[in-house]
């Protein structure tokens, strides 16, 4: 079988440790920040030239967390409740013959670090810390967005968002825009389709130095607590 490598220029950094609570597509969460460090031998800033008259970037990635050694044809994706299957090419599930993710994020600054030279500042990224990056492109709306197009099964309302409850407003307690994210990353529902069905089971997720446990009772998420871990 015929093979390529593909060289990382760039790595995430974002307040994703794992991969419980990333939202399932970019843009969700449009406020979600990440920054894109180069790798060392892709630090000329050269290389950015005109970036900065952009809004939007394309970043195709690799899904370093989830890869199989062997095909399956099919999957469930999540926005049918993991009770359908679907072929693996209709889906943008991550289990692919080459883990590679497409994701669209919003362009916010383009700044000199001291030791990472030139790095990218980004909002809605859906890419785990340390996610290796081998593209980036500018996104083009008058090529690139096409209101009209079809969106498949992907338009049935099967997935709706939750309510977030803080009956101990512990979100009071955080900086607003950190708080703001926190809860909205509990609307998107990051609990897997499978898990769907006991309302007593309590979840971790982690969000930077913080871990949120939640429960999910009759389509609200209810916080119990938000630690420090570090």
């Amino acid at each position: 079988m015929e093979s390529w490598s593909l060289r990382v220029i760039a790595r995430m950094h974002s307040g994703f440790r794992d991969k419980f609570g990333i939202p399932r597509q970019s843009g969700r969460v449009e406020t979600l920040p990440g920054t894109i460090v180069f790798e060392p031998e892709y630090r000329n800033p050269d290389a950015l030239e005109g970036l900065e008259e952009f809004t939007h970037l394309w970043i195709l990635w690799g899904f370093s967390e989830t890869q199989r050694e062997s095909f399956h044809a099919t999957v469930r994706p999540p926005r049918l409740g993991g009770n359908e299957t679907k072929g693996v090419f209709a889906t943008r599930s991550p289990y692919r013959p080459n883990p590679i993710g497409l994701s669209c994020v919003r362009l916010i600054g383009i700044d000199s670090d001291e030791e990472h030279g030139t790095v990218l500042r980004v909002l809605g990224a859906d890419l785990m810390d340390g996610t290796p990056i081998y593209d980036i492109k500018p996104y083009l709306p008058y090529t690139d967005a096409h209101p009209e197009a079809a969106s498949g099964f992907a338009d049935r309302e099967v997935v709706r968002a939750l309510e977030v409850s803080d009956p101990g407003n512990l979100l009071q307690e955080l900086d607003p825009d950190l708080a703001s994210i926190i809860k909205e990353l509990l609307a998107e529902d990051p609990r897997p389709s499978y898990q769907k069905k006991n309302p007593e089971r309590v979840y971790g997720m982690f969000y930077g130095d913080l871990e949120i446990r939640f429960q999910v009772t009759d389509g609200t998420a209810i916080i119990r607590s938000i630690a420090h871990t570090d």
